[in-house]
């Protein structure tokens, strides 16, 4: 037992503490089933302790068992229920068989005997309900008969037993059981009659007759008709109600009873002083079972009959409504200005009448609308109008006044929907669907300016939230929708600078993926239209547009769709994304001459083709847009040098090439790319960004284009001009660059000899001592050694060799042998202007004047340099 009620305990405290395992279900069916056979086990020890217990042993086992019954019953265990409920039984039975065997010695035994009868009544009620709880109708019947046969000896408990066969045909007719919810309820009522004094009462019987007349009639109708009249005629007799007087018209007319039966009962009806919202259900009622002329008829009398009360304007407008249904138009427009006239003149609607009305007449106005009958909209409008008072202020108001507005405009006149729409500013300033209206007014009148006040008036008022009453008209992204509309009616005007506006509006503040994605597409589209015909200035100011327009639409793509199912999501992204793509593609072919547009919109294109589905095209095309995207920022820093976005600049254009080299790897991967150039551009690029950056990882990428299995010349050369470009100035990488291409132009098979001379040019250049001070034997040899290269290119073909690069080579040679002479320096003087002689004999046209002149100095600088030297030994 111990160990029994520590376990319950256990169990229970979890539950409490909703630690309940996975089969809970099944342990609670357990524990339910342990605590029945305890008790019964206790009961049964109770037993056992006598062999003949005493009268207050089993009067105390009659009351512990009844109320376990009770409990198990309350908790829906009605089979657990059953077992206490029989040895309740039981007992009361010995209990009143101990009684009857005392006699009369034993005093008055019929109060002890009556107490045990009522307390066998209530267990067999008990009985007959855990009986109705296992679905067992024929022995809740039994259980029930035996309790009306003890209601001789228990008059007192006729209400009781009454109310609970009522209470069984209840439950039964919520389950739809019809038949056995009609013996119950047939059982209550007579069981009701059996005695006056201690029955429910009229009211009550009344209440159950409508009920079973109730079952009757959803049952079947047609087989039941005469019960159902009958059950609801005594309850009419019993106590008057209105909901009896409304059954009986039902059920004449699901009879399909004759038009003289039906009226008799309606007029019982109404002369029994029901409510009017009774009688009103009662005209519906006929309504729908086709008796038109009764209910009309009816209808009629009710507004008689109520003339003079409070509420007769419900049923004026259930008259106008039934009208309309009927397609009698032109009695409810009589009907309705009788009504608007009475509410004027002393016999006003209530306020929710006359919203009711209202409904009524928006609805008439609305669908007269849709079908594009805009006087009659306009007219069922004005009729819902002239019900409010001059300077009335309620939003209802604006919204009426809006949409007789709309029915204005359909019809153009423009001056009464201009005042119409003052109304409803004034009614209700900050209401967006106001504003819209304004909008349309201005665009039908091509006010521009007014227009874009009212676009911009729907954009301040979309960061707020929509207000309940206007979700009446449209979905939550109300100002969305607006937004959009006001879109398209301005490009159905050729407006398209108010269309611009309202889309830019749109996308600014729409949580709608697709809808700003196609907000932004028209965009486009609109500036596309206009850029080839715009001036310099619209033109840029169009491309800047643009430009931001894609940035948008690349902040749009870049986020989940929220609709769609996944792959869907990824199609669509796809989709858009390449759409917006090519048109920043398109658009950067169009800025030769703004670099920095230019770079923006292949940055786009590269970024939107990010969200493209991934292929070797698309590869491709973001390989070519990060690499013109590089050598538009490398453009703006050599137009603007000393720009304090210069440093910005290279180093995103570091970035792009970074990227880029990732890409040009995944290329070289997929394909045979051996006759694309990207690899010498970017490293060309790469160069230039170094370079003017000061980057120490510089000589590294001239390292990594000597080791390209081809490297042509000119890639060298163009290497060497950046080194020098400003800002940068790398002498050292610039010669070794030159070296190299000259190194390779002379293996070539027929050497372009131009580009050779240019080569020495840079590198005799880039070497001479362009002062005293840089006069240096190491660098005096190495300008030496070029001027050798220089003899050995020109004997190739001496011809081609152009002659002012001879003549530029003689002079700065002669000029350096000059400097030396002037340094006493005069063996060196002596070379390097023999070595300017020498190139005499190369020259053309040009060598007889320059061979007369430069002789005579050069026997002048022999001379003086024979005196030096006879001077300097004299001297020692």
């Amino acid at each position: 037992m111990e160990c029994f009620v520590a376990n319950i305990k256990d169990f229970t405290d979890k539950l409490v503490q909703k630690q309940m395992p996975e089969n809970a279900d099944e342990v609670i069916e357990k524990l339910f089933s342990d605590t029945r056979n305890l008790e019964s086990s206790c009961f049964s020890n109770i037993l056992e302790q006598q062999k003949v217990p005493s009268e207050s042993a089993v009067r105390r086992l009659i009351l512990m068992a009844t109320k376990t019954g009770r409990t198990w019953l309350d908790c829906n265990k009605p089979k657990f229920a059953d077992d206490f409920f029989c040895l309740a039984v039981k007992s009361l039975e010995t209990l009143y068989s101990r009684l009857t065997a005392r006699g009369d010695d034993k005093g008055d035994i019929n109060i002890p005997k009556g107490d045990v009868e009522k307390d066998l009544f209530r267990v067999l009620s008990y009985q007959a309900e855990s009986a109705l709880a296992q679905e067992n109708h024929p022995e809740a019947v039994f259980y029930v008969q035996r309790c009306r046969d003890m209601l001789l000896r228990l008059p007192k408990e006729t209400g009781y037993l009454s109310l609970i066969c009522y209470n069984f045909g209840v439950d039964a007719y919520n389950l739809k059981n019809y038949e056995e919810s009609s013996y119950w309820l047939s059982q209550s009522y007579d069981i009701g009659k059996m005695n006056e004094k201690y029955s429910p009462g009229a009211v009550v019987r009344a209440k159950i007759l409508r009920l079973l007349a109730t079952v009757y009639l959803e049952w079947d109708c047609d087989n039941f008709r005469e019960k159902a009249l009958n059950a609801v005629s005594l309850a009419n007799t019993a106590s008057v109600h209105p909901s009896g007087l409304f059954l009986k018209t039902r059920i004449l007319l699901r009879c399909k009873a004759q038009d003289e039966l039906i009226r008799a009962a309606i007029t019982e009806l109404l002369e029994s002083e029901v409510p009017l919202d009774v009688c009103l259900c009662t005209v519906k009622l006929l309504m729908e079972e086709d008796r038109e002329a009764l209910a009309f008829e009816f209808l009629k009398r009710v507004c008689q009959h109520f003339e003079s009360s409070s509420e007769l304007g419900s049923a004026l407008v259930l008259h106008i409504e039934l009208l309309l249904q009927r397609g009698k138009e032109l009695l409810a427009r009589q009907k309705i200005e009788d009504v608007i006239t009475g509410h004027h003149t002393g016999k006003p609607l209530s306020h929710q009448t006359l919203t009711r009305l209202h409904l009524l007449l928006w609805d008439r106005a609305s669908k007269n609308f849709e079908a594009k009958n805009y006087s009659e909209a306009l007219q069922w409008y004005n009729y819902s109008l002239s019900f409010y008072t001059a300077g009335q202020m309620e939003q209802n108001l604006a919204k009426l006044q809006r949409n007789r507005a709309s029915c204005f405009l359909h019809l153009r006149q423009l001056e009464k929907a201009r005042e119409a729409i003052k109304e409803a500013e004034r009614c209700d300033p900050d209401s967006i669907f106001t504003q819209f209206s304004v909008y349309k007014i201005a665009v039908l009148e091509n006010s521009v300016e007014r227009a874009a006040e009212a676009v911009q008036a729907i954009s301040k008022l979309a960061e707020s939230p929509v207000r309940s009453e206007d979700r009446l008209l449209l979905a939550h992204n109300a100002a969305s929708s607006l937004l959009c509309l006001a879109a398209q009616i301005a490009l159905e005007h050729d407006q398209q600078t108010i269309a611009k506006k309202a889309l830019e509006s749109l996308c600014e503040h729409s949580q709608d993926w697709t809808q700003v994605l196609t907000a932004l597409r028209c965009l486009v589209r609109l500036v596309l239209s206009t850029l080839e015909e715009a001036r310099d200035e619209e033109r840029d100011a169009n491309l800047d547009a643009l430009r931001s327009y894609l940035k948008m639409a690349l902040q749009r793509v870049s986020q989940p769709s929220p609709k769609p199912a996944p792959s869907m999501g990824l199609e669509k992204h796809a989709e858009e994304a390449n759409w917006f793509r090519k048109i920043a593609w398109n658009s950067a072919l169009q800025c030769d001459s703004s670099p920095d547009r230019m770079r923006d919109f292949f940055v786009l294109s590269y970024q939107l083709s990010q969200f493209c589905l991934p292929d070797r095209a698309v590869l491709v095309g973001q390989k070519t847009c990060l690499l013109m995207a590089t050598a538009a920022s490398l453009e703006l820093c050599r137009k603007s040098p000393h720009s304090t976005q210069q440093a910005e600049q290279l180093t995103e254009a570091l970035e792009h090439i970074q990227i880029c080299w990732e890409i040009w790897k995944a290329l070289k991967a997929s394909g045979d790319m051996s006759k694309d150039q990207t690899e010498t551009l970017l490293l060309l690029y790469e160069f230039e960004a170094r370079a003017k950056l000061s980057d120490p990882k510089l000589e590294s990428v001239l390292e990594s284009v000597l080791e390209m299995d081809t490297v042509e010349p000119k890639t060298l050369e163009t290497i060497a001009g950046l080194a020098m470009e400003p800002p940068a100035h790398f002498p050292v990488l610039c010669k070794k660059a030159l070296r190299i291409a000259l190194s390779l132009h002379k293996k070539q098979p027929q050497p372009d000899l131009l580009r050779c001379s240019q080569s020495l040019h840079s590198l005799i250049q880039l070497s001479l001592p362009s002062g005293v001070s840089e006069v240096e034997p190491r660098v005096l040899e190495e300008v030496w050694g070029f001027y050798q290269e220089a003899l050995s290119v020109i004997g190739l073909a001496p011809e081609e060799f152009p002659e002012l690069e001879i003549l530029w080579l003689l002079t700065r040679a002669w000029n350096t042998g000059i400097l030396l002479y002037s340094l006493t320096q005069y063996p060196e003087a002596e070379r390097w202007c023999g070595l300017a002689m020498s190139f005499l004999c190369h020259l053309g046209s040009l060598q007889e004047s320059y061979q007369t002149q430069m002789s005579g100095l050069y026997g002048e600088v022999l001379d003086k340099l024979d005196k030096a030297k006879r001077n300097l030994i004299m001297e020692e």
